[in-house]
């Protein structure tokens, strides 16, 4: 199981224009194969960080998701708000204890 990680960090004022369209896509994103869980994560000391956690069967399925006209739309649609440079990692999940 390969965990995608993205730290975004949005303008104050851009922070609602964000949540519209990650909660217009998020079950497209959750739905596409290969994805088997979707987190979207706040910042307590910070509203305008954000964190996404998505997680994938495999970097294959990552990698279609990441070239596929969905991820273009949403991407296009949230860089646009960012005042600062997102990071991402991608990462092997090893144990999770519920």
């Amino acid at each position: 199981m390969l965990v995608r990680i993205v730290k975004m960090s949005f303008e104050a004022s851009k922070i609602e224009l964000f949540l519209k369209n990650f909660h217009k896509n998020k079950q497209h994103i959750r739905n596409f194969e290969g994805c088997k869980l979707l987190e979207l994560n706040q910042d307590i000391n910070n509203p305008s960080i954000f964190f996404t956690y998505s997680y994938w069967e495999s970097e294959k399925h990552l990698n279609n998701y990441r070239n596929s006209v969905l991820f273009k739309e949403v991407w296009n649609n949230t860089k646009i708000y960012f005042n600062q440079k997102p990071e991402a990692w991608s990462v092997s999940k090893i144990e999770s204890l519920p």
